[in-house]
């Protein structure tokens, strides 16, 4: 009766204990959480006011916390490569990458390696990110660039019109008939300069609002 009385009182310390321990780590990750919070705020109050050293110390204090954060590494990245610490920025937009593929994350990588001139990695990276999320006129513009540079007209024209359809306003216009222009095809410019005018003159109609029928009761 005695050892049944003890393995009733042990089962209800066990259990209390294990409460214990649960209330522990919700107030823990509750604690937790309210600083990630904190610090995201100065690191994004830092980089909005070009404070960038206060962003970098936030930011990292974040990796301290959550060493597998992709978010606070692709941020770190974005602030290095806006000093033009491009290595850096390397590093971080790589190890983001390599924890959490993220259209995004792939992007900046392909802009950085574009802008030290790393073509081949850049076309790497915005297929990567492309894969993942083709329907934005941006990343297919940024493509468009590297191939160029990579000597290949024919993909750069591609991904220009597949710009030029998801966002059809005056600047992806003119970004593809500048290239026309450049590669000689003065055809296909002027027919889409004379595109881009109509569009120009020609204002959007207002939208005529039919009104439901009257019912009398």
């Amino acid at each position: 009766m005695l050892d049944i009385a003890l393995v009733g009182i042990f089962g209800v310390l066990a259990y209390w204990n294990a409460k214990l321990h649960d209330d522990e780590l919700v107030a823990f990750s509750r604690g937790v959480g309210n600083r990630l919070g904190k610090l995201w705020d100065i690191a994004h109050q830092g980089m909005r006011e070009n404070r960038f050293l206060r962003a970098e110390k936030a930011l990292l204090t974040i990796l301290k916390i959550d060493e597998r954060n992709a978010a606070a590494y692709n941020r770190l990245g974005i602030l290095y490569a806006k000093q033009k610490e491009y290595r850096d920025a390397i590093d971080c937009f790589e190890i983001a990458s390599s924890i959490e593929a993220t259209p995004s994350a792939l992007h900046n990588l392909g802009l950085i390696y574009y802008e030290t001139e790393n073509y081949e990695k850049a076309a790497i990276a915005f297929e990567q990110a492309l894969k993942m999320e083709d329907n934005l006129a941006a990343r297919h513009v940024a493509y468009a660039k590297v191939q160029e540079k990579l000597g290949n007209t024919k993909v750069m024209f591609l991904e220009l019109e597949k710009a030029l359809e998801l966002e059809p306003n005056k600047e992806t216009h003119n970004l593809l008939i500048k290239s026309y222009r450049q590669h000689g095809r003065e055809a296909d410019a002027d027919l889409l300069e004379d595109r881009l005018k109509k569009m120009s003159v020609t204002p959007d109609k207002p939208k005529r609002i039919i009104r439901p029928p009257r019912v009398v009761i």
